[in-house]
């Protein structure tokens, strides 16, 4: 890491959590503004569901490589072209007309995306030691897990009442601030070890898997299960995983370092941190079911997510202080628990209008009480347990877990109702939809249970 005396101010993490609210602004406020955009731009549904899930799958499959790069260029730097990318991409869905600049603004919004979030948790731990890492921590989470809440609330909102494309121009506004709170912040990256050459070669593996994974999810009950192109895609996603881990495994210069794996603290809080965004895949299924089964309009159903909001913003905090008091394990095996209730509880969808949204709003409440209470603990155990001269590529990895659990758990959920819904109609669809995600919350629990140990948080392993 360079040399500096520079501390971490308030005015940077002001500045970061701007730049990380942008990613929310046009990745969960999609969620709300679908039929507002399919009307508006004249495209197909299953258009706009690829439209959705590019954004979270071109930042998970970007974002180990932006991480990494990032520890060699520097960290501010990436952070600076991720909010430039995120302006183009943001002007692209403002002045798109039909499938074409919606795509393109998506996919540059990934991009954007993936530079962002792994540059800026890297500067965080660079400025910021202990107790007030913790802090800056906590304030990013706030960006990250409570902008989800806040971006599905104003999405619903300002599309209702200004018009969905508002959505992107604060989304510009939010980036030009962001560059401007953290313009004084010192560059900060990895002492060279002499070992600069990037690998392009694992990269290109690690897209071609990952996009034959996203095709097969997210387009193969269309295709056809039984299909020759669905079983292509399989092999292709099998074949291609295998050969990643062979030819990545011990590579000096690998883009995914699997040494970090070894770390038990680090493993459990990533493969966690997958399954419980996974689980976001319910924010889509709630949201479509109560507007297509229970007509509820885009920002009514923003508004049942206000419990949502409100839980994950007050409760992070508290899983810091939790953090410093009892450790991390504890209360991210709470979190995923009280996640895990929160979504159940939606999967009633046999009761009346009032009762229902009633179960609703309060499923939403456990669900943000939940993450809440695991955001600080997890994201500070993956990173305190990260070596600092590969913190990029750590939190890389950890933010990609989160983008990718994103884009599957949205794309399988999504499936899933899709599937269901046309046999059976929309209620047992939403039910359906709702078990997967339970399924996702079981999993987390039972990979915090095993691998985190119980000291992880108390005391920092380099």
């Amino acid at each position: 890491m360079m040399e500096t005396t520079y501390k971490g101010s308030n005015k940077m993490i002001t500045g970061i959590v701007f730049g990380v609210l942008t990613f929310w602004l046009f990745a969960q406020a999609m969620v709300n503004v679908v039929p507002a955009i399919q009307q508006d731009l004249g495209i197909s549904m299953g258009t706009l569901n690829i439209a959705i899930s590019l954004t979270a799958l071109f930042s998970g499959i970007f974002i180990v490589a932006a991480g990494g790069l990032a520890d060699k260029v520097g960290r501010k730097k990436i952070t600076n072209i991720g909010l430039i990318l995120s302006i183009i991409g943001s002007l692209c869905l403002v002045l798109a007309n039909g499938a074409t600049l919606l795509i393109i603004g998506r996919i540059i919004q990934g991009i954007s995306a993936a530079c962002i979030m792994p540059s800026t948790i890297a500067l965080m731990k660079a400025y910021f030691e202990g107790a007030e890492r913790q802090r800056a921590l906590s304030f990013w989470s706030i960006g990250s897990w409570g902008g989800s809440g806040v971006c599905s609330l104003l999405g619903g909102a300002i599309a209702t009442y200004m018009g969905w494309k508002w959505i992107f121009i604060f989304s510009i506004i939010f980036a030009v601030l962001a560059l401007w709170l953290i313009k004084d912040t010192p560059e900060s990256k990895a002492k060279d070890n002499g070992n600069s050459k990037f690998d392009i070669g694992g990269l290109i593996v690690f897209i071609i898997t990952m996009l034959a994974l996203n095709i097969f999810i997210t387009q193969g009950a269309e295709i056809g299960w039984t299909n020759w192109i669905t079983i292509v895609l399989v092999a292709v996603t099998i074949i291609g995983a295998i050969i990643f881990v062979k030819v990545e495994n011990g590579k000096s210069n690998a883009l995914i370092d699997f040494a970090l794996f070894k770390n038990a603290p680090y493993t459990g809080a990533t493969v966690s941190n997958f399954l419980l965004n996974a689980v976001a895949g319910t924010l889509v299924v709630a949201n479509t079911y109560v507007q297509e089964g229970r007509g509820f309009t885009s920002f009514q159903s923003g508004m049942l997510s206000i419990g949502y909001l409100i839980a994950v913003l007050g409760m992070i905090r508290v899983g810091e202080k939790i953090l410093q008091k009892i450790g991390a394990k504890k209360p991210m095996l709470w979190g995923a628990f009280l996640t895990l209730i929160g979504v159940g509880v939606m999967g009633l969808t046999f009761l009346p209008d009032v009762a229902y949204t009633v179960v609703v709003f309060i499923g939403f409440a456990l669900f943000g009480l939940g993450l809440g209470l695991y955001a600080t603990p997890s994201t500070d155990t993956a990173v305190s347990n990260a070596p600092d001269d590969k913190i990029g590529a750590a939190s890389g990895i950890y933010k990609m877990a989160s983008s990718l659990g994103s884009a599957f758990g949205v794309a399988i959920s999504a499936t899933v109702y899709a599937m269901i819904a046309d046999k059976s109609g929309v209620d047992a669809a939403a039910t359906g939809g709702i078990i997967t995600n339970v399924i996702f919350a079981i999993i987390a629990l039972l990979s915090i249970l095993f691998m985190v140990p119980n000291n992880a948080g108390k005391s920092e392993v380099k």
